[in-house]
């Protein structure tokens, strides 16, 4: 069943709570150094506005511990929205306390503004129900344009807009465009279906690598969890980063995936964890004891590139090696131009592989990169989400985006 959107609700004259994710990191000095999650949201944010509505945003940023926390203040992403939009957006010094209550019932057509962070409240992380009503209490209509978060359930994500009770409950453009890839990539992807997954550990992509090889015709695997791999397969991996509680599961997984599990031919290796380290290529499963894999080699690079030139579809969730530190960045470097020069619909994952299509600026030459890490693999491992499933639904006959309730 097809969710409505914003565009689906009559917001003239009427405030939104719309939940954002304004997660982005920020320096030393509390700046942005990365604007892409606001920008994406920008949006649904003008749909309100440009229609006569008002706009109450709420977000979380970073990790505080339920408490307020200045290092975590909201406040720098309502002065770069203001300056995003060329308008002044209003700031709450807190979530539900006085401040915000005094600025959202002042709030004027056409006007915005930004609540502290919501995990500067214990019921935040908790999904109070109490803390939720108060958030409710602000407005008529609620939106839902995290798609970062749409994974949990949070209050602002799911026990809200239960506390809005028949008032409308949809889904902003960006979490509509997020699920509908994801969603089309799952269910129907054009053939070849290729899928990249990189990262540290088997553990954290268990459920995705078994699903996935349900789905796709090839499933590359690279970072260090291909050591685990390799370690299931006899071979030597030196001092690489491994998990020997999971040898038995990377065996059920090699078993299972047959020859649709691809898994690196070579190694890209160094002595020590820095750029200035000795390194040297060892072919997959001879890597000398005192040597450590921090990246595909060569051969697989050109191995990895080759198959995706070929795919229809790619889903790409997590580097290959360790890019943060040259030269075991390259193998990442490949992939992801293999990616921009193929035709494929191809989907970057959140966190590191969608922050290396930017970097390496790719974005523009790929269908679609996602804003949220945890829940796009959440989605590749085939869960529901129920911050999605309980939002309001398209009356059938209308089109609109596929959400992830499986109907």
């Amino acid at each position: 069943m097809a969710k409505l959107t914003i565009q689906d609700a009559d917001v003239a004259g009427k405030t939104v709570l719309m939940r954002v994710d304004f997660n982005v990191p920020l320096d030393d000095q509390g700046q942005i150094t990365d604007d892409r999650r606001i920008q994406m949201a920008v949006p649904s944010i003008k749909s309100v506005l440009d229609r006569g509505g008002k706009l109450i945003l709420m977000s979380h940023l970073g990790r505080p511990k339920d408490a307020p926390d200045a290092k975590y203040t909201l406040k720098p992403t309502a002065v770069r929205l203001g300056e995003i939009l060329g308008m002044s957006v209003d700031f709450a010094t807190d979530t539900v306390g006085a401040d915000a209550k005094a600025k959202a019932t002042s709030l004027k057509t056409g006007g915005v503004l930004v609540l502290e962070n919501l995990r500067f409240q214990p019921g935040e992380k908790k999904g109070d129900a109490v803390f939720a009503d108060e958030l409710a209490s602000f407005a008529d209509i609620y939106c839902n344009d995290a798609f970062g978060t749409c994974h949990r359930t949070d209050a602002s994500m799911v026990a809200v807009p239960k506390a809005m009770g028949n008032k409308p409950k949809v889904v902003g453009f960006l979490v509509a465009k997020e699920i509908q890839y994801l969603t089309d990539a799952i269910r129907a992807p054009k053939r070849p279906f290729v899928a990249i997954l990189g990262g540290a550990k088997v553990s954290d992509k268990i459920l995705v690598i078994k699903n996935l090889l349900g789905i796709c015709d090839k499933v590359l695997i690279g970072g260090a969890m291909a050591y685990t791999f390799s370690l299931a397969q006899g071979g030597k991996v030196g001092k690489s980063l491994v998990e020997p509680d999971k040898i038995d599961l990377a065996k059920e997984l090699l078993a299972a995936g047959g020859d649709k599990l691809v898994l690196p031919i070579d190694n890209h290796c160094g002595d020590d964890f820095k750029a200035d380290c000795n390194k040297k290529i060892f072919k997959s499963g001879e890597i000398a004891d005192d040597w450590e894999g921090l990246d595909i080699g060569p051969e697989t690079a050109k191995l990895y590139a080759s198959i995706v030139r070929t795919a229809k579809t790619v889903v790409w969730n997590g580097p290959m090696g360790v890019c943060e530190i040259p030269p075991f960045d390259e193998g990442t470097k490949i992939v992801a131009q293999a990616i921009a020069d193929s035709d494929s619909i191809s989907i970057i994952g959140g966190g590191d592989s969608a922050a290396a299509i930017q970097q390496l600026g790719f974005a523009d030459k790929v269908s679609h990169v996602s804003t949220g890490g945890g829940a796009s693999l959440s989605m590749l491992e085939g869960q529901k989400f129920e911050a999605v499933e309980i939002l309001d639904n398209k009356k059938e006959g209308k089109s609109g985006c596929c959400c992830c309730c499986g109907h």
